[in-house]
């Protein structure tokens, strides 16, 4: 998968027709706690809360240009891909079906119905819901949206874009890997764009499906997804993204929940932002690797902000972590 820096460009002009640029800044506090310069790229800016909807929107306008009789689209998730969808859909007048997982987030799954979603709640997690969805896609003559396609990956991008513009030259920039549109997205930014930054994976210890694919060199899957940050609860990869993270990416890095946990208050406490956990999973990656990466400059992605009550009390510790 490769991308011309005039097509991310192109794509990033349709994706601001209804997403502006999101921030990023390098908070001195943060810095300082890390021992190194800290930029972090406010995904959790975005009118969903996430950077998802960056492809929703690309994805869209090409589904609307391309089959403009389209009945309707039907997506899985865990909740930002399908607010993303949702937004997306409702904006080109299609109809959204959008499956989740049982015990799913109660705050996104509000959050689809009112974006215009029809919510379909089936499956122990989000393998199970992408089987339902798919099996009701051709049952219902509804266009399946993956989590992970090259219009997510070029729209996704254009944040990317943003952060290498304004950031300056960066050692390293670590990302989280939910399906990988957001890595993949990052990696093709910087090849267009010809810089030599590391772009550094991160995963949850227990869902490590993108981690245990790059040591194999070829897709792992795992038998459970057991972590408390549902935006990187996957257990099956995408065969096309493993191709790209392993020839792209310099490695990937597993984190517990408590150390998820721990940078999600370091977030809150030192730049006012509630980062969800999947979206605080990079800068706890970072902090893993503070000595290795010492005297350097270096981003996290904080991919998204919607944290739900439960992990909310666990923030403020009131619970478990999971």
């Amino acid at each position: 998968m490769h991308f011309s820096l005039e097509s991310l460009r192109e794509a990033a002009r349709i994706v601001y027709g209804q997403v502006p640029a999101t921030p990023q800044y390098d908070w001195p506090l943060l810095s300082r706690h890390a021992g190194l310069t800290v930029w972090v790229k406010h995904e959790n800016h975005t009118q969903t809360g996430a950077f998802k909807l960056r492809g929703g929107v690309l994805y869209m306008h090409r589904l609307k240009q391309r089959e403009p009789d389209c009945r309707g689209v039907i997506a899985a998730t865990r909740g930002n891909h399908g607010q993303s969808i949702a937004v997306s859909a409702t904006r080109q007048g299609l109809r959204s079906v959008i499956c989740v997982p049982e015990g799913n987030n109660p705050e996104k799954n509000a959050a689809m119905i009112a974006q215009g979603a029809e919510l379909v709640i089936h499956g122990n997690d989000f393998q199970e819901s992408l089987e339902h969805a798919r099996q009701l896609a051709a049952a219902e003559g509804l266009h399946m949206v993956a989590a992970f396609d090259p219009t997510l990956v070029q729209g996704v991008a254009s944040y990317a874009l943003e952060l290498f513009a304004a950031a300056g030259p960066l050692d390293a920039v670590y990302v989280p890997i939910g399906l990988g549109s957001g890595i993949c997205g990052v990696s093709a930014a910087r090849n267009a764009l010809g810089l030599t930054t590391d772009v550094i994976g991160v995963q949850a210890e227990g869902a490590p499906c993108y981690a245990l694919s790059y040591q194999a060199g070829k897709p792992v899957s795992t038998p459970s997804a057991d972590t408390f940050a549902d935006g990187v609860a996957t257990r099956v990869p995408v065969p096309d993204a493993v191709e790209m993270i392993n020839r792209e990416v310099a490695r990937v890095v597993t984190v517990s929940d408590a150390a998820i946990l721990e940078a999600q208050r370091l977030l809150l406490s030192l730049t006012h932002n509630l980062a969800e956990p999947a979206g605080a999973a990079a800068l706890a990656a970072l902090l893993s690797e503070r000595e290795r990466m010492a005297g350097k400059t270096v981003a996290v992605i904080l991919s998204g902000g919607n944290a739900d009550a439960e992990n909310l009390r666990a923030l403020f510790g009131a619970g478990p972590a999971a």
